[in-house]
């Protein structure tokens, strides 16, 4: 078994040793150089004998190893008992492999252990004194020397040791005891007599051949043939070999403890067989005084040696026996527990506080801890898979070949080399040979990467973790900078990362290997099979090794991929020879042989197939067989999967079906593989196994039943060559070494009933169901019986931010597959705290895989929600770092997702009320989410495509090819799959906007034309450039004025002036024509040109194929004719033209044409695939005519609430969608005009729509991205229509139910939005632009202000009944409106003047009275730009260039109040009037005591790219204020102290608030209305960093109220004196210029 060496944290082994950090990050390590770990695992083994400390093991079980494992799990470590006495009372096998077994236990508790590592129990018996199972030949020879005069003594010995050549040197070997006593362990209840014979025997036999031994080791010392110790082995017990090697060869004492249990006084009568359980007994039941002798020596020793780790106890027996009823027997079991507990933590602690090699260990779960350098996972990553060395014979061709093109592509581009080969023929083995070779052939500076894709199987890893690990090592071995972490976890970010790394680490001359082994392994994630991520042409220095089976998907794409043949290297079956030269290496290491029969047999198995694997397991076989194997014995399969059943077999025979098939089985469907703790934990609660391993012995106590660990012991010893230690963490998992040994075993033993019951348990195991409770079992020979398992709790956190990380990686798999789907909802689906954990312990990608796996099971729209919203959340996160705040998680969930509790109030509901409860109980201030109003999840928006850079200007569909090509205003197309939205190539060579794009049907291609005036023709196989046609086009044209169409034969480009055509393949220009007459080309039908001449003349000229020119002139066109669209008819031969003059032609090639009128002048115009319906758009209208033969007939107008942009019409022509500039998408009915559904998401302008399959395609100039909509979605997650994004004034009312906007496209028309339905209520028609919005909330008013100097009130409840404020006579514009907080007045802020106006009722009905103040602003006042006015009158107000003044309308008085640096953009009230904030375009807002007017403080709040505050409001009671800036956040400031409370992402600025209950209501730019309570204890920590979540820094400076002396007092109302508060880390100096060098918090902003 693969061991991975793990320094103990007590004795502070570990490091790297010779190796530096450089060589591991070049790769320049392998097998031989494997760095320690670090352990976070303690492993102890209890060492007694199999009856004398029964009780004591039982109560150390029950009462003590619980307490000790819920301590190390506070401390992230993995507690671990090995106690293989337990459950059994002697060893019945007979096959003399105990004690080697027990040994091997110790060392690997030593090996592994951070702390204590053995237990001692010692009570009065010394211990079987067993015979040795192997005797070198030397010393057997000896001893048979000194036995010559006893030749029944020699013939005994020679009958039960048998020499075996095969070992090196050789070795007699102990017989087994069925060889000569077959019934001894023949357990079955009719062979009861001759077992009970054969057990006398072997005792008779075993006290005889022990004292032959003992004689002649006597003798040969004597005579000074053997050294004393040699002699020892023989009169030792197991017991005290136990001791030597755990107590006195590891000579630390932290890492062993000893209990010793006297019995003072035995009393005369009380016999031997009394006491038989606690007292060594000779054959013939007395006494054993020899025994007793070496047993008083023993505790001698250790009373001498070992007395700082030795807890003695003097205990009474009676009856015989310990009996924990008795009063005396109770208080010495809870002594040995009390002791064991307390010495254990005291042994832990000190191991963990110690230092590992300088550096602290890392808590493995641990949420809390500081974050963990990259190379820190990267070089433990690095590590594993160099040092995971594979033993390689032959290949030297293939390795040279290798060398060689690697050698000759070096200074050249190059592609990927690919090796390949069936499974089982050594491809991983090549991989890593080919990796030490070339690390001693490389120079000093190269690096070699090597990634081994199945190391981790069944799991399957995902291309970004291997590109991501991959890119990080070669940046810290190059000196690169790595990737950001938002990089770093955005798939098409990453691969662009990865390109560049390659082309940088070229550049340096660097030269870099990375080696890949076993693509096709790879998961499915990202289609990473398409191999879309693997660059074919790589430059100078770097070479790409890959391997893959041959028959793998992979494989066949690679050859798609790479056109040379070249580049593939095949590994083929091994020869004879290659075998043999394996075979006798491997032999050699294990120090065995063979006979020449018998490796001769081997070689004949494993020529069958020359497979690696093949001879591999033949090997693990054959060095078992010693040289009196006979060939009859000698079970070979003639393949790999006869090898693994032989294998399967004689486990079975050896250790029982259930036992077998249960550990491997469940080794299989572990995900992460398992600790040898939890095997033998689940293996307990598997009812067979227990009913297997007790078929023919009760167990020790009824009540407490478990599989007793010996047997699993002994079945591991089995395993070695079959089994690996997966390190993660400092933690060990046991897993298979291969995944086909995964796949034999799933095959034999895991079939459906059996896989169904085993995931089962392994679900009710984790999720701890049966910890603390008693388990039915029925047990051959009883009835039921209820029973205890003794299996670990299970909670998802060991202790507070220390998560349970098997739990974590285990649960929802077994749960899914175990079909305990409701358990699945309740425990992970539907667990806002399971959700969080997981998230920051494993990332948020594992829960969207586990949340994908289930989806791909379980029917259920809330689980594929959950995952949708953890995708929205996860750039987030992923910029984060994965480190979110608990709460934060808790308030995006809610702030996404309380739309949808109450449509799905199972699941989503229940997680909902979760998230508000926790955040109810936050001990911090915090804002809670009391409506939806960031991105939700669902709908009909099924995937956005990224990947473009610049908006996309054109976008084309097709079907056939199941491809989706877009252009942008950057100049790159990208092609995408319809299939799996994989973007499948980036194209680059513009220079200038891709105007039209085109896809070639058939031939894979597609063409692209740009503003740069070049025509591209491009591979979508590949993604090269076929053909590159400068100057097709004048250059910057425009997409409305140039044109690109395809035939069968032709490409055409035409513009209004121009036309060129070439051959399909573009080798031949056929016409290049540019008019200079002025004529206009409409259009290009086949190679029929038409164009418009002066005076309606039309020209229909066919110049490729050179026949007669047509003219024909337009009816109704004698005066002038301006065409506006033009559209192309290529199935009835005609081209329509709609002229601004109101006509619509048509006119076919052969020159007939006709003219009707057309009743709109369209901005868009095409018609359907079957061209049977014209669609023309025209402002807010899209209508829909018939076409006969030479008229079209109107049928429909379908009118929208914005300008239409796009249309198309499905094929069958019954769907409608349509696209416009209020960012929604409409779909209509063809047949009967209904609005059958509205889509909203897209959040900018839709410009482009495509239909297909029930899928719609958009994309918008403003956005760089293409959005998928699945028409067939689920209406009841359908997100509710928000007003556009990006609108040009907005207000809302105060119950958030209606919103008013002004849009920026159009701003004269005020739009009224019904915020609870999602629709529009109302247009407002008005004379001018608006310039400002106002709403006076008590009485319903809407403020209008406009360029004109008007105000409008509208009235909410009759908006027809319009009131008016009239213009000043100077007819300036409003500049900005505000309502007092009574509502009595208002005032308006013109360019030249302030007014103060009165609001009153006449008749119930609102007025507004005025002018009844006002004062003038002189020419060289700057335009006020904010302002707020308070209930007496007084105005506080805020310019454009940072004046803030205050007047009042009362007296008329002025006063300059301290200036912004910039541009005031804000300017609150306190509700009741003492308090006001003035927030600018930069990072400085004040706030001030309005009675008396002094500055109170002054905030300055920084984000990591903007700076500004848009939008304020106080809270109910004035004790806070919220405030809006321009990086997306909210914050909440302490009026009273200034001190910033809480910072809220929310991924727009906040351009509009108001007080709402005990928190705020906002409007979003991105047009989301906000509705959040904020709560705050009365003490906030003064360790509290409100900037946790965000990247960004404050400062607040104060007035000090404070009076010393009466100065203070004066210079408060002098003017504001401040002292700088440093009451919170994350305040700072924003006049440092080394701001962004202190130490940032512990968030970042997402742009």
């Amino acid at each position: 078994m693969a061991e991975q060496p793990a320094a103990a944290a007590a004795g502070g082994r570990g490091g790297r040793g010779d190796v530096s950090l450089q060589d591991v990050l070049s790769g320049r390590i392998d097998g031989a150089q494997r760095t320690k770990n670090v352990s976070n695992m303690i492993r102890v083994f209890i060492s007694s004998t199999f009856t004398d400390m029964s009780s004591e093991r039982k109560a150390l079980l029950e009462r003590a190893y619980p307490e000790v494992l819920a301590f190390c799990r506070s401390l992230g470590l993995v507690f671990e008992v090995v106690d293989l006495r337990w459950g059994i009372r002697s060893d019945s096998s007979g096959d003399h492999e105990a004690c080697e077994i027990f040994l091997h236990e110790i060392k690997s508790c030593q090996r592994i252990s951070a702390g204590p590592a053995f237990i001692a129990l010692l009570g009065n018996r010394y211990g079987h004194r067993s015979l040795p199972r192997l005797i070198p030949e030397k010393l057997f020879e000896v001893l048979l020397s000194k036995l010559s005069k006893n030749p029944e003594g020699t013939k005994q010995l020679n009958e039960w040791f048998l020499k075996d050549n095969n070992a090196v040197p050789p070795t007699y070997v102990l017989q087994p005891i069925t060889t000569h006593f077959p019934h001894y362990s023949d357990l079955r209840p009719d062979s009861g007599p001759q077992r009970d014979k054969n057990l006398l025997s072997w005792r008779l036999t075993e006290t005889q051949v022990l004292q032959l031994l003992r004689s002649a080791a006597t003798d040969a010392e004597a005579a000074g043939d053997i050294t004393a110790e040699q002699k020892q082995h023989f009169f030792t017990s197991v017991t005290v070999q136990e001791f030597e090697q755990g107590l006195w060869k590891d000579s630390s004492e932290s890492s062993a403890l000893l209990f010793v249990r006297e019995i003072p006084r035995q009393r005369a009568r009380d016999g031997p067989k009394r006491f038989a359980k606690y007292l060594d007994l000779t054959a013939d039941g007395l006494l054993d005084k020899d025994v007793m002798g070496l047993l008083a020596t023993l505790k001698s020793r250790l009373y001498a040696t070992r007395q700082k780790i030795l807890n003695l106890h003097c205990v009474e027996l009676s009856k015989g026996s310990i009996d924990p009823q008795r009063k005396e027997h109770g208080q010495y079991l809870d002594s040995v527990c009390e002791q064991f507990v307390s010495q254990m933590k005291a042994r832990i602690g000190a191991a963990v506080d110690s230092l590992v090699a300088g550096r602290r260990r890392k808590i493995w779960g641990n949420i809390d801890e500081e974050r963990e350098e990259i190379s820190d996972w990267v070089v433990e990553e690095v590590e594993r898979h160099a040092t995971m060395s594979r033993d390689l014979y032959g290949r030297e061709g293939l390795l040279g070949k290798l060398c060689c093109a690697m050698w000759e592509s070096t200074n050249v581009h190059h592609s990927p080399l690919v090796v390949h080969g069936d499974a089982g023929m050594g491809k991983t083995a090549l991989m890593c040979k080919l990796a030490q070779e070339m690390r001693s052939v490389l120079e000093d500076g190269a690096g070699v990467v090597i990634r081994l894709l199945s190391d981790r199987h069944p799991q399957r890893p995902d291309i970004d973790h291997v590109l991501r690990s991959v890119c990080l090592q070669m940046c810290l071995s190059c000196g690169l900078a790595p990737p950001s972490p938002l990089t770093a976890n955005t798939h098409l970010e990453l691969l662009r990362f990865f390109g560049n790394v390659l082309t940088e680490v070229s550049q340096q001359g660097n030269t870099v290997l990375i080696i890949l082994d076993a693509l096709d392994q790879l998961s499915d994630q990202h289609h990473a099979h398409k191999l879309h991520w693997l660059p074919s042409d790589l430059p100078p220095n770097v070479h790409i090794v890959v391997s893959m089976h041959t028959n793998s998907e992979a494989f066949a794409n690679m050859r798609l991929k790479l056109k040379s043949l070249g580049s593939f290297f095949e590994v083929e079956r091994l020869s004879r020879d290659e075998g043999k030269q394996m075979m006798e290496s491997y032999l050699r290491a294990s120090q065995r042989t063979l006979t020449p029969e018998q490796s001769n047999a081997a070689l004949q198995s494993f020529e069958q197939t020359g497979s690696p694997l093949h001879l591999t397991l033949i090997l693990s076989a054959v060095k078992r067989w010693t040289s009196s194997t006979p060939l009859t014995a000698m079970h070979l399969g003639p393949n790999t999967q006869e090898m693994m059943s032989q294998l399967f077999l004689m486990l079975e025979e050896k250790h029982g079906k259930e036992l077998v098939g249960g550990a491997l089985g469940y080794i299989t469907l572990a995900r992460e593989g398992l600790l040898e703790a939890e095997l033998r934990d689940i293996m307990s609660l598997d009812d067979d196994i227990i009913c297997e391993a007790y078929r023919y012995s009760l167990p020790p106590s009824p009540s407490l039943i478990r599989l007793p660990p010996l047997l699993w012991a002994r079945l591991r010893r089995d395993l070695e060559d079959q089994l690996e230690e997966r390190w993660t963490c400092g933690v060990a998992a046991i897993a298979f070494n291969n995944r086909h040994l995964c796949e034999a075993v799933s095959a034999r033993y895991l079939t459906s009933q059996r896989r169904g019951r085993s995931v089962r348990i392994l679900a009710e195991y984790f999720l701890g169901q049966w910890s603390g409770k008693l388990k039915p079992v029925a047990l051959p020979g009883l009835s039921l019986v209820l029973s205890d398992r003794k299996v670990p709790p299970q909670p998802l956190w060991f202790a507070p931010g220390l998560a349970n990380v098997r739990k974590l990686q285990e649960l929802p798999h077994h749960l899914l597959h175990a079909g305990l789907w409701d358990e699945l909802r309740q425990e992970v689906v539907g667990s806002a705290e399971w959700l969080y954990c997981k998230s920051r312990v494993c990332g948020v990608s594992s829960v969207i895989r586990d949340l994908d796996q289930c989806s791909q099971y379980m029917d259920c729209t809330e689980t594929r929600l959950i995952r949708d919203t953890l995708l929205l959340i996860k750039p987030s996160l992923d910029f984060l770092d994965g480190h979110m705040e608990t709460f934060l998680f808790y308030t995006e969930l809610l702030a996404r997702l309380s739309s949808l509790a109450t449509a799905f109030p199972s699941v989503i509901g229940q997680l909902c009320r979760q998230c508000e409860e926790r955040l109810l109980l936050c001990p911090e201030p915090i804002l809670i989410p009391k409506c939806s109003f960031l991105q939700q999840p669902g709908g009909a928006l099924q995937h956005t495509l990224t990947g473009l850079l610049g908006g996309v200007l054109c976008v084309d569909v097709c079907v056939e090819a199941g491809l989706l090509v877009a252009g942008s205003d950057e100049g790159m197309v990208a092609a995408w799959s319809l299939a799996d939205q994989r973007l499948v190539h980036s194209l680059l060579g513009h220079t200038g906007e891709v105007l039209s794009v085109k896809v070639v049907v058939n031939a894979a291609e597609c063409f692209s034309l740009a503003a740069d005036g070049s025509l591209r023709r491009w591979s979508l196989v590949d993604g090269q450039q076929l053909l590159c046609i400068q100057e097709a086009m004048p250059f910057d044209s425009t997409p409305s004025s140039a044109h690109l169409h395809l035939s069968e034969q032709l490409i055409c480009v035409y513009t209004r002036t121009q036309v060129k055509v070439w051959k399909l393949d573009g080798a031949e220009l056929l016409l290049s024509s540019s008019d200079d007459d002025g004529s206009v080309v409409l259009g290009v039908l086949e190679a029929s040109v038409f164009r418009l001449c002066g005076s309606g003349l039309v020209r229909i000229s066919h110049p490729v194929n050179e026949t007669q020119t047509v003219d024909t002139r337009l009816e109704n066109s004698q005066r002038s004719l301006t065409p506006v669209k033009t559209v192309m008819l290529p199935k009835r031969g005609k081209v329509f033209v709609v002229s601004k003059e109101g006509f619509l032609y048509q006119i076919s090639r052969t020159g007939r044409q006709t003219a009707v009128k057309f009743p709109l002048v369209p901005s868009l115009l095409s018609v359907t695939e079957d061209e049977k319906i014209l669609i023309a758009g025209s402002d807010r209208t899209l209508s829909l005519f018939h076409i006969d033969r030479d008229s079209v007939d109107g049928f429909l107008d379908l009118q929208h609430d914005d300008s239409v942009l796009s249309s198309c019409v499905s094929s069958d022509c019954r769907l409608l969608v349509s696209g416009a500039a209020d960012q929604l998408i409409r779909i209509w009915s063809v047949t009967t005009g209904a609005l059958l559904d509205t889509l909203c998401g897209s959040d900018s302008p839709v410009t482009s729509v495509v239909l297909y399959h029930g899928f719609v395609v958009s994309a918008s100039p403003a956005a760089a991205s293409v959005h998928l909509w699945n028409l067939k979605y689920d209406t009841r997650h359908k997100p509710t229509v928000h007003i556009p994004a990006g609108c040009a004034h907005a207000a809302v009312i105060k119950d958030a139910e209606r919103v008013f906007y002004v849009r920026q496209q159009s701003q004269t028309e005020v739009i009224s939005w019904n915020n609870n339905t999602g629709s529009l209520s109302e247009r407002l028609p008005v004379s001018a632009e608006v310039c400002c919005l106002e709403v006076a909330q008590h009485k319903r008013l809407l403020f209008c202000g406009l360029t004109s100097g008007t105000v409008l009130i509208y009235p909410l409840a009759l908006p027809q009944e319009t009131l008016c404020i009239p213009p000043p006579e100077s007819l300036s514009r409003v500049l900005c409106l505000a309502v007092g907080s009574q509502e009595t007045h208002m005032a308006v802020a013109y360019e030249d003047s302030v007014c103060l106006f009165e609001i009153t009722t006449r008749d119930s009905f609102p007025t507004v009275e005025g002018p009844v103040k006002m004062f003038p602003l002189s020419l060289l006042h700057a335009p006020l730009s904010s302002m707020a006015l308070l209930s007496d009158r007084r105005l506080l107000y805020g310019t454009s260039c940072g004046e803030v003044k205050f007047h009042d309308f009362c007296n008329g008085s002025s006063s300059d109040l301290e200036p912004q640096r910039s541009r005031v953009t804000c300017v609150a009230v306190s509700n009741r009037g003492t308090h006001a904030l003035v927030g600018s375009e930069d990072a400085v807002q004040r706030l001030w005591s309005l009675s008396p007017l002094v500055l109170d403080h002054t905030m300055e709040y920084k984000g990591l790219f903007f700076e500004g505050v848009l939008s304020a409001a106080f809270s109910d009671s004035d004790q806070f204020v919220f405030t809006g800036s321009q990086d997306r956040s909210v914050q909440v400031w302490d009026v009273a102290t200034g001190n910033l409370l809480y910072v809220q992402y929310v991924y727009s600025p906040v351009v509009r608030m108001m007080t709402f209950k005990n928190g705020f209501m906002a409007l979003s730019q991105q047009g989301f209305v906000i509705r959040e309570v904020f709560r705050c204890p009365d003490h906030v920590s003064p360790d509290y960093n409100p900037l946790r979540n965000v990247k960004a820094h404050y400062r607040v400076t104060s007035r000090e109220k404070t009076d010393r002396a009466g100065q203070q007092g004066q210079q408060g109302q002098q003017g504001p004196g401040s002292i700088l508060q440093d009451y919170n880390p994350a305040q700072f100096n924003l006049n440092l210029t080394s701001m962004f060098q202190e130490k940032p918090s512990s968030a970042c902003l997402i742009l």
